[in-house]
């Protein structure tokens, strides 16, 4: 009961910690309360036609045919001669939701919209949809809902077609695109003959938004340099042209209407997006109609040496790049609508074809506007802080807010626009750093407070095992310890101020837990102080150059996983070095081969984090090839160990039945990569191939003998099956690769602790786990337990990153279970074989 209990308390422990982290990193950077503002000056625009064709690239859309013509002709004249066009940049998470808050809303979305897969609204938020007067919305039902149910009124219109259109296995997902330009055009039609419709829409401040989604479902079923997806390109491109043409008709070319074309996100080629390379964050911006600059056509250098206008040949034409936030605030501006509150966009005023008057008016409502939500969130925290806790943003306080506010609107009223400008940009700067410093203002506070509680809880669990399974001397506590009640009241005085604390300061209800959790944690540590006395006493009698090199190995190994966050390319080095310990340790002349094989196996293994993660193409007979291994060595296992452990007629049937499964699901991609490409969808044989694969690797396992390799050897077969079914390159020979290695580990460390003179082997292929424990002969921890658990902490590690990133989530999902699965075994191994002789 004991253990159950250690255990359950383990687990909501690390569950908190695990919590605290979207607590203090990822909590909704929004704050209410703000009141909208706009520039009273007349806008240039009546009405607004905002068009996102959802996963086009930048570069999809810009770059020339080899024979000079445009994919989208009508979209390059208006480049060319009318409009005035730039670089959109996203930031990651390159999603549809967070793609098109960022567009309407002019913020981004924090991490918590993930929980509800970016359909809902977690929060509400202000969008131009919202301010505008009327908006119709047609397109994906994904999308446009949100902004209909955060809208004030009943002002927002939506048009979506079935959710069962967004077909990814479809031939042609252009057809999506196609229903969105016809339904609008039905739409016009229909105004000429509807009174009360046509009234709407000869008002001002209107929206009307086009959700283009064909494009994005192309690039994922055929990747974005297919036919299909450039196809769809030239299909908006013609479906913008003729929306124009009736858009103009309709209101009598009066000049009012403002036009943007942009993106949500860009696509890898590898079909992909969601993570932060250029493919993904740079998209298309261009603007013409009413309040915005023609084509300006330049002779000097452009301040942008990426490359990409000599590629588009462009570089005779003005490029203005700007944040995706930032084409919130220009679309507010052009129709005269108030900049939505939350907006954190900083107004691209070189779009704007209007009096300087109008562009520093303009500028300076944005300023307002951030300058809003600063002051709305420094006032939320100086509410809930004690005034002698509170420290103020030196950059903007009240009185250089009024500096600031009092100086822009002196230089307005001088007709010095430009340095108006500038000063109000210079405020939004400011003001956008400060929304930063408070949204992070308890993020000290908090992560001290978590990292309290986990190192007490990680200095309990090794008092614990010290105690129940090192050798320690006993001996009189050098340190008198405290008595039980005493420590007890102090644990509650600790409680009381705290809580005081933390209600005086109105802190949420987590603040309490992440606070209070460490006061029982720390308890539970010093009662065990008699251990930390004996581990003190037995230090002595340790081996200083031993305890030195762990040492040394621990502070090193962690700041290289670390690292590896950040470079995958770290983790190549560690498995060099790893590769190194048999030979630094001296077991290589007692396990030649194991030795050898954990030389090459880590070699091996270093190469995958030197592998690209995202636009990669498909290798399919690499997948055949890890199949095979996969075949290849676990019959070399079984041909090795037919005389030790032979096995019997059940375990017989079953591996056979599991290979010839494996080699099934090996030959599956490359059937289903050929029919893709023959566009004939995915064969509903592979479906139940798959699904029934995944279902099976789970269960099949717990059917096989309970000796320690049969077991270890049917998981990784069930294993490799789902793998390969996942995998389209050389990812595919990470799974065998590691499964290798993780092998060796097991027989080299039974070597490693016959070394330390423990004797009475028994080889691992006889082990039966299902065995009951001796209890009087499980040996006490030694150091080397100590690099056992550093080499456990590290290829946990390599599995979540050795062949991707966080981005690619559900490879990392997969590469954890196969190695916390194997470990299992591992952790059983070292309970039967390296403990219990």
């Amino acid at each position: 009961m004991r253990v159950i209990a250690f255990f359950l308390v383990g687990l909501a422990v690390h569950v908190i910690f695990f919590i605290s982290i979207f607590d203090i990193y990822f909590t909704s950077p929004l704050v209410h309360g703000m009141t909208p503002r706009a520039t009273t000056l007349t806008p240039p625009a009546s009405r607004l036609v905002l068009l996102v064709a959802d996963g086009l690239r930048a570069d999809s859309l810009l770059t020339l045919l080899p024979d000079g013509s445009s994919r989208a002709p009508y979209l390059r004249s208006v480049i060319e001669e009318s409009g005035t066009w730039g670089v959109s940049h996203t930031r990651v998470p390159t999603e549809s939701r967070p793609g098109h808050v960022a567009l309407i809303a002019g913020f981004y979305e924090d991490v918590s919209a993930v929980a509800k897969g970016w359909k809902e609204n977690p929060v509400e938020f202000d969008s131009v949809f919202n301010e505008s007067r009327h908006t119709w919305c047609w397109g994906s039902p994904d999308i446009l809902p949100m902004f209909a149910k955060g809208a004030s009124g009943d002002h927002v219109y939506t048009y979506t077609y079935p959710a069962e259109e967004e077909d990814f296995a479809s031939t042609d997902a252009s057809r999506l695109d196609s229903w969105v330009f016809t339904q609008v055009k039905s739409f016009f039609q229909s105004a000429k003959s509807n009174s009360s419709l046509r009234a709407s829409l000869l008002e001002d401040k209107n929206v009307l938004f086009l959700h283009l989604l064909g494009i994005d479902t192309n690039g994922h079923a055929h990747r974005p340099m297919s036919q299909e997806y450039l196809d769809n390109i030239g299909l908006v491109d013609t479906g913008v042209a003729e929306l124009v043409s009736i858009v103009e008709e309709f209101f009598g070319y009066d000049g009012r209407t403002a036009y943007v074309f942009t993106s949500d996100h860009g696509m890898t080629n590898w079909g992909s997006h969601g993570a932060g390379h250029p493919s993904e964050t740079l998209t298309p911006l261009v603007v013409w109609g009413a309040g915005v600059h023609n084509a300006l056509r330049v002779t000097e250098p452009q301040p942008y040496d990426d490359g990409y206008l000599q590629d588009w040949k462009l570089e005779h034409l003005r490029r203005v790049d700007v944040s995706q936030a930032d084409i919130a605030p220009l679309m507010a501006s052009l129709i005269g609508v108030p900049i939505p509150v939350n907006s954190v966009g900083v107004l691209p005023h070189t779009y704007l074809n209007n009096s300087d008057l109008f562009k520093a008016e303009s500028m300076y409502t944005n300023a307002i506007q951030v300058l809003e939500q600063f002051k709305m969130k420094m006032t939320q925290k100086k509410e809930t802080t004690l005034s002698f806790r509170f420290s103020p943003y030196q950059q903007l306080t009240e009185s250089k807010q009024a500096g600031f506010i009092n100086k822009a609107r002196m230089l307005i009223q001088l007709e010095k626009y430009e340095d108006a400008i500038s000063l109000c940009q210079s405020l939004i700067t400011h003001s956008l750093e400060g929304l930063v410093y408070y949204h992070t203002y308890d993020r000290f506070f908090l992560g001290c407070s978590v990292v309290l509680g986990f190192v007490g809880w990680t200095s309990y669990v090794v008092l614990v095992i010290l105690k129940t399974h090192a050798r320690l001397n006993r001996h009189p506590s050098i340190l008198r310890q405290m008595p039980s009640y005493t420590l007890e009241r102090l644990c509650m005085c600790v409680t009381v101020v705290i809580t005081g604390f933390l209600l005086i300061q109105r802190s949420p209800v987590t603040y309490y837990i992440y606070c209070l959790l460490p006061v029982p944690i720390w308890y539970s540590v010093l009662k065990e102080s008699r251990t930390l006395t004996d581990l003190i006493q037995s230090a002595p009698s340790l081996p200083l150059w031993k305890c030195f090199g762990y040492f040394v190995l621990v502070a090193f190994g962690v700041e290289l996983l670390v690292a590896s966050f950040f470079y995958r390319a770290v983790l190549t080095v560690g498995l060099a070095v790893l590769s190194l310990w048999p030979f630094l340790s001296g077991l290589v002349g007692k396990a030649k081969f194991h030795s050898l094989s954990w030389f090459l196996g880590s070699l091996f293994l270093a190469l995958f984090p030197l592998m690209p993660v995202v636009g990669r193409e498909p290798n399919i007979h690499l997948v055949t090839c890890a199949g095979l291994l996969a075949l290849f060595t676990s019959a070399c296992y079984l041909w090795s160990s037919r005389r030790r452990t032979p096995l019997h007629l059940g375990d017989r049937q079953q591996f056979v039945a599991q290979m010839l499964h494996v080699a099934v699901c090996a030959y599956v991609p490359s059937l289903t990569h050929s029919s893709l490409q023959q566009k004939q969808g995915l064969p509903l044989l592979n479906q139940i191939i798959s699904w029934t694969t995944l279902g099976s690797s789970l269960l099949v396992p717990l059917l096989s003998s309970t000796r320690l390799f049969h077991r270890l050897l049917s998981i990784f077969l069930s294993l490799a099956a789902t793998y390969l079914l996942l995998s389209t390159g050389s990812e595919a020979l990470f799974l065998p690769v590691l499964s290798w290695l993780m092998f060796v580990w097991i027989n080299i460390e039974q070597e490693a602790m016959l070394a330390q003179g423990v004797s009475g082997r028994q080889e691992l292929s006889t082990i039966d786990f299902s065995a009951n424990i001796d209890i009087a002969k499980i040996r006490h921890l030694k150091l080397d337990d100590i690099r056992r658990s550093y080499f456990f902490v590290f290829f946990i590690i390599t599995a979540f990153f050795g062949t991707g990133n966080i981005a690619s989530i559900n490879r990392s999902v997969l590469y954890v279970f196969c190695i916390y699965t194997l470990y299992i075994e591992v952790c059983v191994c070292t309970c039967v074989c390296a403990r219990v002789w």
